[in-house]
């Protein structure tokens, strides 16, 4: 008779344990003002110690905190100043996703959220599916405010299975992933920034058709554009997508890069000081409110640590909204979570970077990379970072950078070359 009451009393329990349970993977949609955007979370944890993550396609874009407590999910991203917050009822989250802070801990400029236990769908066989794989260009018809006039489309392509990437000269969208269905491939991207939902459909001619909604008004809802292979925009004399080492400068090569702005700590810090001086210099004009400079950051403290003791140094010129300018609470997690220990300062607000830094010719995207020799002069630009999402351009972007480093810190500065030269005579 115990061992029955035993056992009743613990299958009287189960239930409402896994009820409270919400660990594993779910399928989600995030709702914005373009289009409803599907992606996968993941959970992990208990109570007051629950973990979760979006995907970047392989990547798991991790929370700092969470809970799951009385039916209610909180997951915060302080790195992204945003939130989570839902509700578990029938199996089913529904809340929403957005930004918040320290002197509004509720969410504000939220985006409806739901999510249900992740179950695959089946997929088309591989032999119903067009192949789209490779790079291919997106001619412009409008104008863009960066000036841009084409743009590129790089696919991962595995049977019905795609992840893909629209690389600007920002830097790219993040992995969309999904899959072919009915006719056209539907990707998606969400992870703590930048959602997205592109349609792709193969045309007659060998071209596609996409239909991109990315909720920030850069394709209005609805516009449609068409990628092209990079031979065939050759042949139709189509502009070629801009060189992201030439879409920025300086007035004057020959004149030494200025920079003077307070740190954290409100110190303020300046290509003057003792740590600059012959030194080799990246100057990275960043914000912790730009997901392309979330993606360029941590590739950024990597090669700090492989060549600082070699002699370079990397200087972040953090342009943040004004609220966070007040209390950097934000910047301070994004460091934290990336592990920077290269030097962070403050510029001001992205609206007043070219007052700012007035040396600069046409910079206008986020993130830019300054490369100073040891002179203090600067030897080459470049705007934007293609991510992993990118491929082999990811890839070769950080061959271009290691070997533009490799080749500042092998030179010498202007005064051991003035020195060397007296000493022949």
């Amino acid at each position: 008779m115990r061992f029955k009451s035993l056992c009743t009393i613990i299958f009287a329990i189960a239930p409402a344990a896994l009820a409270q349970s919400v660990a594993g993977l779910w399928q989600a949609t995030l709702t914005t003002k373009d289009a409803e955007v599907p992606f996968r979370l993941g959970l992990s944890g208990t109570g007051a110690n629950v973990q979760g993550w979006f995907f970047n396609g392989d990547q798991k874009v991790r929370s700092t905190s969470g809970q799951f407590e009385n039916g209610k999910l909180v997951l915060n991203f302080d790195y992204y100043a945003s939130r989570l917050e839902a509700t578990l009822k029938d199996g089913v989250l529904e809340g929403q996703y957005g930004r918040y802070s320290a002197a509004s801990p509720s969410i504000t400029r939220g985006n409806s959220f739901r999510a249900t236990v992740y179950s695959p769908t089946p997929k088309a066989t591989a032999t119903d599916v067009p192949k789209i794989g490779g790079v291919w260009e997106i001619p412009l018809t409008q104008s863009r405010k960066r000036g841009e006039s084409s743009w590129r489309f790089i696919v991962h392509q595995s049977g019905p299975e795609v992840s893909a990437a629209i690389l600007r000269i920002d830097g790219d969208t993040g992995a969309l992933t999904g899959a072919y269905q009915d006719g056209k491939f539907v990707l998606s991207h969400f992870s703590g920034g930048r959602p997205a939902r592109l349609e792709v459909t193969p045309a007659s001619d060998g071209t596609l058709d996409l239909v991109l909604r990315d909720g920030h008004g850069e394709v209005a809802s609805g516009n449609r554009l068409k990628a092209i292979r990079p031979a065939e925009a050759r042949a139709q004399n189509l502009p070629v997508p801009s060189d992201p080492t030439l879409h920025t400068g300086v007035k004057d090569p020959n004149e030494r890069f200025h920079f003077s702005f307070p740190d954290l700590d409100g110190k303020t810090v300046s290509d003057s000081d003792a740590r600059f001086q012959g030194k080799v210099v990246l100057v990275n004009v960043t914000g912790s409110w730009c997901p392309n400079c979330h993606d360029e950051s941590p590739y950024l403290e990597e090669i700090y640590r492989k060549y600082h003791k070699a002699g370079l140094e990397i200087v972040a010129l953090n342009f943040e909204e004004e609220e966070q300018l007040k209390d950097p609470a934000r910047l301070r997690a994004f460091l934290r979570q990336y592990g920077i220990e290269y030097t962070v300062l403050l510029g001001g607000t992205p609206a007043e970077v070219n007052a700012k830094l007035p040396q600069a010719v046409n910079l206008n995207s986020w993130p830019t990379t300054f490369f100073l020799d040891r002179n203090g002069l600067v030897r080459k630009v470049h705007v934007g970072f293609a991510a992993p999402a990118s491929g082999e351009l990811n890839t070769l972007l950080k061959e271009e950078f290691t070997s533009e480093i490799d080749g500042l810190l092998a030179q010498k500065t202007a005064s051991v070359v003035a020195q060397n030269q007296r000493a022949a005579r």
